[in-house]
C-alpha cells in the first residue's frame, strides 16, 4: 500500500494514457490492415463506450467528424439501428473511427492532460468547491441529457467541451482528496 500511496498518480496518468493510447491504435491497426488486432480493440471498448460513428472520430480519412447522412453516403448502410451502426468501425474513404466516441476521447485526454499538470503544480493548486465541480460537470449533464431525450442533438465540439470540463473538474475535485488520503501511509511521499 506504501508503494501505491507513493506511486498513484504516475499510475492513474499512465491508465489513463493507454485507455487513450489503445482507443487511437485501434483506428490505426484498421487502416495498416491488421484487421484482427483492430477488432479486437473495438470489441473491448465496446464495452465501454456506444462507438457511434457519428458521434466518433476519424482518423485517415476525408474528414475527422461526420454526419450521419455523411457517413450514409459514403459506406454505412443506411436505416440500421444503433446496435447495428456501432458495428461500422469505417473504411478507407471516410478512415477509421476512434474506438472511444467523441466525449469520451475527451474525458480520458483531459484525465490524461489534467493529472500531468496536477503532478507538476500540485502544491500550487487551492482545493476546488463542490459548487465550482457542478457547475463544470453541469454542461455534460445538460449536453447528454437534452440529447438522450431527444430536444436537440448535440455537437462534436460540445460533446469533445463538456467531456474536457468533466474531467477537468473530476481531477481537481478527487486528486486532492486521495491525496491527502494517502498521505497518511508510512513511506508514502508523493512521486
Amino acid at each position: 500500500m506504501a508503494w501505491f500511496a507513493r506511486h498513484w498518480l504516475a499510475l492513474f496518468n499512465l491508465a489513463a494514457a493507454a485507455y487513450v493510447g489503445l482507443a487511437l491504435a485501434a483506428p490505426l491497426l484498421a487502416h495498416l490492415h491488421l484487421e484482427i488486432p483492430a477488432r479486437v480493440l473495438y470489441a473491448l471498448y465496446a464495452l465501454f463506450c456506444h462507438q457511434l460513428p457519428d458521434h466518433s472520430y476519424f482518423l485517415f480519412g476525408e474528414q475527422t467528424v461526420y454526419s450521419l447522412s455523411e457517413l450514409e453516403a459514403r459506406g454505412l448502410v443506411p436505416g440500421l439501428d444503433l446496435f447495428q451502426r456501432r458495428a461500422f468501425v469505417g473504411n478507407p474513404q471516410v478512415g477509421y473511427k476512434v474506438a472511444l466516441c467523441q466525449r469520451d476521447v475527451a474525458i480520458y485526454g483531459a484525465f490524461l492532460l489534467a493529472g500531468l499538470l496536477y503532478a507538476r503544480l500540485r502544491p500550487r493548486i487551492p482545493h476546488l468547491p463542490l459548487g465550482l465541480y457542478l457547475l463544470l460537470v453541469f454542461p455534460m449533464a445538460l449536453d447528454g441529457l437534452t440529447q438522450l431525450i431527444g430536444l436537440r442533438e448535440s455537437t462534436w465540439l460540445l460533446r469533445t467541451v463538456t467531456g474536457a470540463l468533466f474531467a477537468l473538474g473530476s481531477v481537481w475535485l478527487a486528486y486532492p482528496f486521495l491525496e491527502r488520503a494517502l498521505e497518511g501511509f508510512p513511506g508514502s511521499e508523493a512521486s
